[in-house]
Protein backbone atom coordinates (compact mmCIF):
# COMPACT_ATOMS: atom_id res chain seq x y z
CA UNK A 1 0.00 0.00 0.00
CA UNK A 2 3.03 2.20 0.77
CA UNK A 3 4.28 1.75 -2.64
CA UNK A 4 1.08 2.26 -4.51
CA UNK A 5 0.67 5.36 -1.99
CA UNK A 6 4.20 6.66 -3.43
CA UNK A 7 3.83 6.17 -6.76
CA UNK A 8 0.80 7.80 -6.92
CA UNK A 9 2.36 10.54 -5.04
CA UNK A 10 5.47 10.71 -7.52
CA UNK A 11 2.99 10.37 -10.54
CA UNK A 12 1.07 13.68 -8.97
CA UNK A 13 4.59 15.86 -8.49
CA UNK A 14 5.20 14.65 -12.22
CA UNK A 15 1.84 16.63 -13.01
CA UNK A 16 2.70 19.67 -11.28
CA UNK A 17 5.54 19.87 -12.72
CA UNK A 18 4.74 19.28 -16.56
CA UNK A 19 1.97 22.14 -15.44
CA UNK A 20 4.28 24.26 -14.32
CA UNK A 21 6.91 24.01 -16.65
CA UNK A 22 3.57 24.60 -19.73
CA UNK A 23 2.65 27.35 -17.70
CA UNK A 24 6.45 28.94 -18.29
CA UNK A 25 5.91 28.10 -21.92
CA UNK A 26 2.55 29.67 -22.51
CA UNK A 27 3.67 32.93 -20.02
CA UNK A 28 7.07 33.18 -22.49
CA UNK A 29 4.81 32.95 -26.01
CA UNK A 30 1.92 35.09 -24.39
CA UNK A 31 4.60 37.98 -23.46
CA UNK A 32 5.99 37.59 -26.97
CA UNK A 33 2.56 38.14 -29.00
CA UNK A 34 1.87 40.85 -27.08
CA UNK A 35 5.73 42.60 -27.80
CA UNK A 36 4.82 41.75 -31.09
CA UNK A 37 1.59 43.10 -30.90
CA UNK A 38 2.72 46.49 -29.48
CA UNK A 39 4.12 47.18 -32.62
CA UNK A 40 1.31 47.56 -34.73
CA UNK A 41 0.17 51.38 -32.19
CA UNK A 42 3.56 51.84 -31.14
CA UNK A 43 4.34 55.07 -33.65
CA UNK A 44 0.51 56.86 -33.09
CA UNK A 45 0.98 59.17 -30.61
CA UNK A 46 3.70 60.63 -32.87
CA UNK A 47 1.97 59.87 -36.33
CA UNK A 48 0.65 63.69 -36.42
CA UNK A 49 4.42 64.90 -36.14
CA UNK A 50 5.87 62.16 -38.80
CA UNK A 51 6.27 64.51 -41.30
CA UNK A 52 8.03 67.36 -39.52
CA UNK A 53 10.53 64.50 -37.72
CA UNK A 54 11.35 62.53 -40.93
CA UNK A 55 11.40 65.76 -42.89
CA UNK A 56 8.86 64.62 -45.80
CA UNK A 57 5.20 65.40 -46.48
CA UNK A 58 2.19 63.75 -45.00
CA UNK A 59 1.36 60.83 -47.62
CA UNK A 60 4.74 59.89 -47.70
CA UNK A 61 4.63 59.38 -43.47
CA UNK A 62 1.84 57.04 -43.59
CA UNK A 63 3.80 54.78 -45.52
CA UNK A 64 5.67 54.50 -41.92
CA UNK A 65 2.47 52.81 -40.77
CA UNK A 66 1.18 50.97 -43.90
CA UNK A 67 4.87 48.83 -44.11
CA UNK A 68 3.98 47.32 -40.87
CA UNK A 69 0.43 46.45 -42.00
CA UNK A 70 1.86 45.24 -45.53
CA UNK A 71 4.56 43.16 -43.79
CA UNK A 72 2.65 41.76 -41.09
CA UNK A 73 -0.05 40.55 -43.51
CA UNK A 74 2.10 38.91 -46.04
CA UNK A 75 4.18 37.32 -42.86
CA UNK A 76 1.36 35.92 -40.47
CA UNK A 77 0.57 32.72 -43.57
CA UNK A 78 4.54 32.58 -44.63
CA UNK A 79 5.76 32.35 -41.08
CA UNK A 80 3.26 29.56 -40.53
CA UNK A 81 4.23 27.56 -43.46
CA UNK A 82 7.97 27.64 -42.49
CA UNK A 83 6.91 26.95 -38.73
CA UNK A 84 5.19 23.68 -40.51
CA UNK A 85 8.05 22.78 -42.52
CA UNK A 86 11.37 23.33 -40.18
CA UNK A 87 9.89 23.85 -36.48
CA UNK A 88 7.81 26.22 -35.12
CA UNK A 89 10.35 27.08 -31.88
CA UNK A 90 12.68 27.63 -34.88
CA UNK A 91 10.80 30.48 -37.06
CA UNK A 92 9.78 31.79 -33.13
CA UNK A 93 12.98 32.84 -32.72
CA UNK A 94 13.66 34.02 -36.20
CA UNK A 95 10.42 36.30 -35.64
CA UNK A 96 11.85 37.67 -32.74
CA UNK A 97 15.04 38.30 -33.53
CA UNK A 98 13.43 40.15 -36.51
CA UNK A 99 11.96 42.25 -34.56
CA UNK A 100 15.19 43.26 -32.48
CA UNK A 101 16.42 43.99 -36.00
CA UNK A 102 13.46 46.00 -37.24
CA UNK A 103 13.53 48.11 -33.72
CA UNK A 104 17.45 48.81 -33.75
CA UNK A 105 16.68 49.78 -37.38
CA UNK A 106 14.23 52.63 -36.28
CA UNK A 107 16.02 53.56 -33.31
CA UNK A 108 19.34 54.26 -35.14
CA UNK A 109 17.89 55.98 -38.30
CA UNK A 110 16.34 58.95 -38.57
CA UNK A 111 15.07 59.53 -42.65
CA UNK A 112 12.19 57.85 -44.08
CA UNK A 113 13.74 55.37 -46.12
CA UNK A 114 15.34 53.62 -42.46
CA UNK A 115 12.14 54.68 -40.80
CA UNK A 116 9.57 52.22 -43.35
CA UNK A 117 12.31 49.55 -43.49
CA UNK A 118 12.50 48.85 -40.21
CA UNK A 119 8.78 49.59 -39.96
CA UNK A 120 8.66 46.59 -42.69
CA UNK A 121 10.57 44.45 -40.67
CA UNK A 122 9.11 44.84 -37.31
CA UNK A 123 5.82 43.87 -39.44
CA UNK A 124 7.28 40.71 -40.36
CA UNK A 125 7.73 39.67 -36.74
CA UNK A 126 3.92 39.27 -36.42
CA UNK A 127 4.16 35.88 -37.37
CA UNK A 128 5.28 35.02 -34.01
CA UNK A 129 1.39 35.28 -32.80
CA UNK A 130 -0.14 32.77 -35.43
CA UNK A 131 3.07 30.42 -34.94
CA UNK A 132 2.38 30.80 -30.85
CA UNK A 133 -1.28 29.88 -31.03
CA UNK A 134 -0.60 26.98 -33.22
CA UNK A 135 2.17 25.51 -30.47
CA UNK A 136 -0.13 25.59 -28.31
CA UNK A 137 -1.39 22.32 -28.29
CA UNK A 138 2.29 20.37 -28.75
CA UNK A 139 3.73 21.84 -25.68
CA UNK A 140 0.46 22.53 -23.04
CA UNK A 141 -1.56 19.40 -21.23
CA UNK A 142 -5.32 19.27 -22.68
CA UNK A 143 -6.78 20.71 -19.84
CA UNK A 144 -4.67 23.94 -20.59
CA UNK A 145 -4.83 24.04 -24.20
CA UNK A 146 -7.93 25.99 -25.07
CA UNK A 147 -6.94 28.55 -22.17
CA UNK A 148 -3.57 29.08 -23.07
CA UNK A 149 -4.85 29.81 -26.85
CA UNK A 150 -7.76 31.98 -25.85
CA UNK A 151 -4.62 33.69 -23.80
CA UNK A 152 -2.01 33.64 -27.03
CA UNK A 153 -5.03 35.38 -28.98
CA UNK A 154 -5.89 38.17 -26.39
CA UNK A 155 -2.16 39.19 -27.23
CA UNK A 156 -3.40 40.83 -30.52
CA UNK A 157 -6.08 43.46 -28.86
CA UNK A 158 -4.24 43.40 -25.73
CA UNK A 159 -0.76 44.74 -27.27
CA UNK A 160 -2.57 47.25 -29.42
CA UNK A 161 -4.22 48.57 -26.00
CA UNK A 162 -1.84 48.91 -23.62
CA UNK A 163 0.93 50.32 -26.63
CA UNK A 164 -1.40 53.16 -27.06
CA UNK A 165 -0.68 55.14 -23.58
CA UNK A 166 2.82 53.47 -23.09
CA UNK A 167 3.99 54.97 -26.34
CA UNK A 168 2.13 58.30 -25.47
CA UNK A 169 3.90 58.76 -22.32
CA UNK A 170 7.30 57.28 -23.66
CA UNK A 171 7.13 59.70 -26.49
CA UNK A 172 6.74 62.83 -24.16
CA UNK A 173 9.34 61.68 -21.72
CA UNK A 174 11.79 61.33 -24.47
CA UNK A 175 13.43 61.89 -27.62
CA UNK A 176 10.46 59.49 -30.50
CA UNK A 177 13.67 57.56 -31.22
CA UNK A 178 13.18 56.17 -27.37
CA UNK A 179 10.03 54.22 -28.52
CA UNK A 180 12.37 51.88 -31.07
CA UNK A 181 15.31 51.58 -28.20
CA UNK A 182 12.46 50.55 -25.75
CA UNK A 183 10.96 47.74 -28.57
CA UNK A 184 14.10 46.64 -29.32
CA UNK A 185 15.01 46.22 -25.30
CA UNK A 186 11.72 44.02 -24.83
CA UNK A 187 12.25 41.92 -28.60
CA UNK A 188 15.83 41.49 -26.91
CA UNK A 189 14.27 39.60 -24.07
CA UNK A 190 11.64 37.76 -25.73
CA UNK A 191 14.56 36.81 -28.02
CA UNK A 192 16.13 35.12 -24.90
CA UNK A 193 12.88 33.71 -23.43
CA UNK A 194 12.16 31.65 -26.42
CA UNK A 195 15.61 30.18 -26.69
CA UNK A 196 15.41 29.48 -23.22
CA UNK A 197 12.12 28.33 -22.51
CA UNK A 198 9.93 27.16 -25.75
CA UNK A 199 11.12 23.89 -26.25
CA UNK A 200 12.08 22.43 -29.85
CA UNK A 201 9.44 20.48 -30.45
CA UNK A 202 10.19 17.58 -32.90
CA UNK A 203 7.22 19.26 -35.03
CA UNK A 204 9.11 19.66 -38.60
CA UNK A 205 7.36 17.98 -41.22
CA UNK A 206 9.93 19.06 -44.03
CA UNK A 207 8.90 19.85 -47.34
CA UNK A 208 9.60 21.89 -50.10
CA UNK A 209 8.84 25.86 -49.78
CA UNK A 210 7.00 26.85 -52.91
CA UNK A 211 8.85 30.15 -53.31
CA UNK A 212 6.90 31.47 -56.28
CA UNK A 213 3.62 31.13 -54.72
CA UNK A 214 5.30 33.41 -51.33
CA UNK A 215 6.02 35.60 -54.31
CA UNK A 216 2.49 35.41 -56.05
CA UNK A 217 0.48 35.50 -52.29
CA UNK A 218 3.32 39.02 -51.66
CA UNK A 219 2.46 41.06 -54.46
CA UNK A 220 -1.36 40.28 -54.79
CA UNK A 221 -1.75 41.24 -50.90
CA UNK A 222 0.63 44.45 -51.13
CA UNK A 223 -1.39 45.34 -54.49
CA UNK A 224 -4.82 44.69 -52.87
CA UNK A 225 -4.59 45.97 -49.36
CA UNK A 226 -2.22 49.13 -50.59
CA UNK A 227 -5.53 49.79 -52.43
CA UNK A 228 -7.70 49.91 -49.44
CA UNK A 229 -5.84 51.46 -46.91
CA UNK A 230 -4.99 54.60 -49.59
CA UNK A 231 -8.10 54.91 -51.11
CA UNK A 232 -9.05 57.71 -49.36
CA UNK A 233 -5.62 59.71 -49.68
CA UNK A 234 -5.75 58.85 -53.08
CA UNK A 235 -9.49 58.56 -54.31
CA UNK A 236 -11.12 55.51 -55.25
CA UNK A 237 -11.79 56.27 -58.37
CA UNK A 238 -7.73 56.98 -59.07
CA UNK A 239 -5.98 54.82 -61.60
CA UNK A 240 -3.67 53.96 -59.07
CA UNK A 241 -6.21 53.05 -56.77
CA UNK A 242 -8.11 50.90 -59.11
CA UNK A 243 -4.86 49.73 -60.61
CA UNK A 244 -3.50 48.14 -57.66
CA UNK A 245 -6.67 46.82 -56.33
CA UNK A 246 -7.61 45.31 -59.48
CA UNK A 247 -4.08 44.04 -59.93
CA UNK A 248 -3.57 42.83 -57.09
CA UNK A 249 -6.77 40.70 -56.99
CA UNK A 250 -5.72 38.85 -60.15
CA UNK A 251 -3.06 38.14 -58.75
CA UNK A 252 -4.41 36.75 -55.76
CA UNK A 253 -6.62 34.67 -58.39
CA UNK A 254 -3.35 33.30 -59.99
CA UNK A 255 -2.16 32.20 -57.04
CA UNK A 256 -4.62 30.22 -56.15
CA UNK A 257 -4.78 28.77 -59.55
CA UNK A 258 -1.20 28.13 -58.73
CA UNK A 259 -1.39 26.32 -55.44
CA UNK A 260 -3.80 23.60 -56.78
CA UNK A 261 -1.66 22.71 -58.46
CA UNK A 262 1.51 22.31 -56.44
CA UNK A 263 1.57 19.19 -54.58
CA UNK A 264 3.52 20.98 -51.69
CA UNK A 265 1.97 24.53 -51.41
CA UNK A 266 3.14 27.15 -49.46
CA UNK A 267 -1.22 27.02 -48.62
CA UNK A 268 -3.04 24.07 -49.04
CA UNK A 269 -6.29 25.73 -50.74
CA UNK A 270 -8.32 22.48 -50.65
CA UNK A 271 -7.87 22.43 -46.41
CA UNK A 272 -9.06 25.95 -46.45
CA UNK A 273 -12.05 25.05 -48.64
CA UNK A 274 -13.20 22.68 -45.89
CA UNK A 275 -16.43 24.35 -44.73
CA UNK A 276 -15.16 24.53 -40.67
CA UNK A 277 -12.12 26.48 -42.18
CA UNK A 278 -13.41 28.41 -44.76
CA UNK A 279 -16.87 29.89 -42.70
CA UNK A 280 -14.47 30.37 -39.67
CA UNK A 281 -11.84 32.79 -42.08
CA UNK A 282 -14.92 34.44 -43.80
CA UNK A 283 -15.97 34.80 -39.77
CA UNK A 284 -12.26 36.32 -38.86
CA UNK A 285 -12.72 39.07 -41.40
CA UNK A 286 -16.31 40.02 -40.09
CA UNK A 287 -15.24 39.90 -36.95
CA UNK A 288 -11.68 42.06 -37.40
CA UNK A 289 -13.59 44.37 -38.91
CA UNK A 290 -15.40 45.02 -35.79
CA UNK A 291 -12.62 45.00 -33.55
CA UNK A 292 -10.72 47.50 -35.70
CA UNK A 293 -13.88 49.81 -35.64
CA UNK A 294 -14.01 51.17 -32.64
CA UNK A 295 -10.24 51.88 -31.63
CA UNK A 296 -10.19 53.75 -34.45
CA UNK A 297 -13.66 56.22 -33.22
CA UNK A 298 -13.59 55.72 -30.01
CA UNK A 299 -10.11 57.54 -29.29
CA UNK A 300 -11.13 60.31 -32.34
CA UNK A 301 -14.89 60.83 -30.38
CA UNK A 302 -12.50 61.31 -27.05
CA UNK A 303 -9.85 63.46 -28.61
CA UNK A 304 -11.95 65.93 -30.80
CA UNK A 305 -12.81 69.56 -28.55
CA UNK A 306 -15.56 70.05 -26.60
CA UNK A 307 -16.63 73.18 -28.68
CA UNK A 308 -17.83 70.96 -31.52
CA UNK A 309 -20.69 69.77 -28.52
CA UNK A 310 -19.87 66.05 -28.61
CA UNK A 311 -16.22 65.94 -28.66
CA UNK A 312 -14.80 65.14 -25.35
CA UNK A 313 -11.77 67.29 -24.95
CA UNK A 314 -9.14 64.36 -24.08
CA UNK A 315 -5.17 64.23 -24.93
CA UNK A 316 -3.77 61.43 -26.85
CA UNK A 317 -2.07 60.38 -23.65
CA UNK A 318 -5.74 60.86 -21.66
CA UNK A 319 -7.52 58.96 -25.01
CA UNK A 320 -4.94 55.79 -24.64
CA UNK A 321 -5.59 55.48 -20.71
CA UNK A 322 -9.47 55.64 -21.58
CA UNK A 323 -8.79 52.60 -23.78
CA UNK A 324 -6.57 50.52 -21.66
CA UNK A 325 -8.92 48.82 -19.76
CA UNK A 326 -10.33 47.46 -22.83
CA UNK A 327 -7.38 45.72 -23.71
CA UNK A 328 -7.02 44.64 -20.12
CA UNK A 329 -10.65 43.22 -20.65
CA UNK A 330 -9.49 41.01 -23.58
CA UNK A 331 -6.62 39.24 -21.10
CA UNK A 332 -9.52 38.77 -18.69
CA UNK A 333 -11.70 36.91 -20.49
CA UNK A 334 -9.11 34.62 -22.07
CA UNK A 335 -9.64 32.09 -19.17
CA UNK A 336 -13.27 32.97 -19.67
CA UNK A 337 -12.94 31.87 -22.95
CA UNK A 338 -10.99 28.62 -22.58
CA UNK A 339 -13.75 27.60 -19.95
CA UNK A 340 -16.48 28.17 -22.42
CA UNK A 341 -14.47 26.15 -25.42
CA UNK A 342 -13.98 23.56 -22.94
CA UNK A 343 -17.54 22.77 -21.82
CA UNK A 344 -19.57 24.28 -24.89
CA UNK A 345 -17.17 24.58 -27.87
CA UNK A 346 -15.14 26.81 -30.24
CA UNK A 347 -18.67 27.37 -32.27
CA UNK A 348 -20.94 28.53 -30.01
CA UNK A 349 -18.01 30.60 -27.97
CA UNK A 350 -17.13 32.22 -31.32
CA UNK A 351 -20.97 32.94 -31.91
CA UNK A 352 -21.08 34.81 -28.37
CA UNK A 353 -18.06 36.37 -28.85
CA UNK A 354 -19.04 38.15 -31.66
CA UNK A 355 -22.79 39.05 -30.46
CA UNK A 356 -20.91 40.59 -27.13
CA UNK A 357 -18.96 42.59 -29.76
CA UNK A 358 -22.29 43.82 -31.65
CA UNK A 359 -23.98 44.65 -28.72
CA UNK A 360 -21.04 46.79 -27.60
CA UNK A 361 -21.19 48.97 -30.29
CA UNK A 362 -24.91 49.54 -29.91
CA UNK A 363 -24.41 50.59 -26.32
CA UNK A 364 -21.79 53.29 -27.71
CA UNK A 365 -24.53 54.60 -29.72
CA UNK A 366 -26.28 55.76 -26.50
CA UNK A 367 -22.96 56.35 -24.45
CA UNK A 368 -21.13 59.11 -26.29
CA UNK A 369 -21.80 61.98 -23.64
CA UNK A 370 -18.92 61.08 -21.15
CA UNK A 371 -15.16 59.55 -21.49
CA UNK A 372 -16.56 56.96 -18.51
CA UNK A 373 -19.70 55.83 -20.74
CA UNK A 374 -17.24 55.22 -23.74
CA UNK A 375 -15.09 53.12 -21.13
CA UNK A 376 -18.30 50.91 -20.47
CA UNK A 377 -19.05 50.45 -24.31
CA UNK A 378 -15.48 49.73 -25.08
CA UNK A 379 -14.89 47.04 -22.24
CA UNK A 380 -17.85 45.42 -23.68
CA UNK A 381 -17.10 45.48 -26.89
CA UNK A 382 -12.94 43.90 -26.29
CA UNK A 383 -15.19 41.43 -23.76
CA UNK A 384 -16.50 39.94 -26.79
CA UNK A 385 -13.43 40.15 -28.75
CA UNK A 386 -11.00 38.48 -26.05
CA UNK A 387 -14.22 35.66 -26.24
CA UNK A 388 -14.49 35.28 -29.79
CA UNK A 389 -10.67 35.76 -30.94
CA UNK A 390 -9.60 32.66 -28.84
CA UNK A 391 -12.60 30.22 -30.64
CA UNK A 392 -11.25 31.58 -34.11
CA UNK A 393 -7.97 29.16 -33.73
CA UNK A 394 -9.09 26.61 -32.03
CA UNK A 395 -11.85 26.10 -34.44
CA UNK A 396 -8.97 26.16 -37.03
CA UNK A 397 -7.01 24.09 -35.64
CA UNK A 398 -9.21 21.73 -35.02
CA UNK A 399 -10.30 21.21 -38.59
CA UNK A 400 -6.72 21.08 -40.22
CA UNK A 401 -4.58 18.00 -39.80
CA UNK A 402 -1.45 19.23 -37.12
CA UNK A 403 1.19 19.20 -40.41
CA UNK A 404 -0.24 22.32 -42.09
CA UNK A 405 -1.34 23.92 -38.06
CA UNK A 406 1.07 26.53 -38.26
CA UNK A 407 0.27 27.53 -41.96
CA UNK A 408 -3.67 27.52 -41.24
CA UNK A 409 -3.96 29.34 -38.36
CA UNK A 410 -1.38 31.74 -40.16
CA UNK A 411 -4.45 32.21 -42.92
CA UNK A 412 -6.59 33.19 -40.63
CA UNK A 413 -4.73 35.39 -38.62
CA UNK A 414 -4.20 37.28 -42.54
CA UNK A 415 -7.90 36.97 -42.68
CA UNK A 416 -8.41 39.10 -39.49
CA UNK A 417 -6.22 41.67 -40.72
CA UNK A 418 -8.30 42.06 -44.11
CA UNK A 419 -10.72 42.55 -42.03
CA UNK A 420 -9.17 45.63 -39.68
CA UNK A 421 -7.41 46.80 -43.12
CA UNK A 422 -10.94 47.17 -44.71
CA UNK A 423 -12.43 48.74 -41.52
CA UNK A 424 -9.63 51.28 -41.34
CA UNK A 425 -10.84 52.37 -44.96
CA UNK A 426 -14.18 52.38 -44.33
CA UNK A 427 -14.11 53.71 -40.97
CA UNK A 428 -11.94 56.95 -42.50
CA UNK A 429 -14.42 57.09 -45.40
CA UNK A 430 -17.14 57.47 -43.29
CA UNK A 431 -15.91 60.06 -40.59
CA UNK A 432 -14.99 62.73 -43.97
CA UNK A 433 -18.15 62.38 -45.63
CA UNK A 434 -20.16 64.50 -43.42
CA UNK A 435 -18.08 67.03 -41.55
CA UNK A 436 -17.94 70.55 -39.30
CA UNK A 437 -15.88 73.29 -39.51
CA UNK A 438 -14.10 74.55 -36.31
CA UNK A 439 -11.96 77.35 -36.59
CA UNK A 440 -10.93 76.46 -40.08
CA UNK A 441 -10.49 72.94 -39.89
CA UNK A 442 -13.15 70.21 -40.91
CA UNK A 443 -13.39 67.65 -38.44
CA UNK A 444 -16.03 64.37 -38.79
CA UNK A 445 -19.68 65.12 -37.83
CA UNK A 446 -21.23 63.62 -34.88
CA UNK A 447 -23.61 62.06 -37.20
CA UNK A 448 -20.83 59.96 -38.68
CA UNK A 449 -19.86 58.30 -35.59
CA UNK A 450 -23.34 56.97 -35.28
CA UNK A 451 -23.19 55.43 -38.48
CA UNK A 452 -19.66 54.37 -37.76
CA UNK A 453 -21.05 52.33 -34.32
CA UNK A 454 -23.80 50.84 -36.50
CA UNK A 455 -21.59 49.51 -38.96
CA UNK A 456 -19.39 47.97 -36.12
CA UNK A 457 -22.68 46.39 -34.81
CA UNK A 458 -23.66 45.02 -38.26
CA UNK A 459 -20.26 43.52 -39.22
CA UNK A 460 -20.40 41.74 -35.54
CA UNK A 461 -23.34 40.63 -35.92
CA UNK A 462 -22.95 39.53 -39.81
CA UNK A 463 -19.71 37.56 -38.07
CA UNK A 464 -22.12 35.88 -35.74
CA UNK A 465 -24.38 34.65 -38.35
CA UNK A 466 -21.60 33.30 -40.16
CA UNK A 467 -20.40 31.36 -37.34
CA UNK A 468 -23.76 29.31 -36.65
CA UNK A 469 -23.07 27.74 -39.93
CA UNK A 470 -19.96 26.11 -39.08
CA UNK A 471 -19.63 22.48 -38.88
CA UNK A 472 -18.22 21.05 -36.10
CA UNK A 473 -15.25 19.57 -35.97
CA UNK A 474 -14.05 16.60 -34.33
CA UNK A 475 -11.36 17.45 -31.58
CA UNK A 476 -8.08 15.72 -32.65
CA UNK A 477 -5.09 15.29 -30.32
CA UNK A 478 -2.54 13.31 -32.26
CA UNK A 479 0.21 14.22 -29.85
CA UNK A 480 -1.31 14.28 -26.45
CA UNK A 481 -2.20 11.81 -25.21
CA UNK A 482 -2.48 12.57 -21.42
CA UNK A 483 -1.88 15.64 -19.23
CA UNK A 484 1.93 14.57 -18.62
CA UNK A 485 3.15 13.01 -21.40
CA UNK A 486 3.22 15.75 -23.87
CA UNK A 487 4.96 18.38 -21.67
CA UNK A 488 7.56 16.31 -20.87
CA UNK A 489 8.36 14.98 -24.11
CA UNK A 490 8.55 18.32 -25.79
CA UNK A 491 10.25 19.69 -22.68
CA UNK A 492 13.11 16.68 -23.30
CA UNK A 493 12.97 17.45 -26.81
CA UNK A 494 14.15 20.58 -26.17
CA UNK A 495 16.78 20.27 -23.59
Amino acid sequence: MNAELSKTTRASDDSSQSTAKAIWIVATLCVGGLVASLMQTLIIPIQPELPKLLDTSSSNASWVITATLLAAAVAMPVAGRLGDMFGKQRILLISAILLVVGSLICAIGSGLVPMIIGRAVQGLAMGFVPLGISLMREVTPPRLTSMAVAAMSATLGVGGAIGLPLSAWVAQQWDWHALFWMSAGLAVIITALVAIVVPRVDDAVGGHFDAIGALLLGVGLVGALIAVSKGNDWGWGEPATLGLLIGGLVVLLIFGLYELRQSDPLVDLRTTARPAVLLTNIAAIAIGFGMMAQSIVIPQLLELPTATGYGLGQSLLAAGLWMAPGGLMMLLFAPVSGGMINRFGAKPTLALGATVLGVGYLAALFLMNAPWQLLVASIIGCAGVGIGYAAMPTLIMDATPIEEAGAAVGLNGLMRSVGTTTASAVMAMVLTSSTIDLGGHAVPAESTFHLCFLIGAIAAFVGAAITLFIPVAKRKRAIIQNDSSAVDEAVTVGS
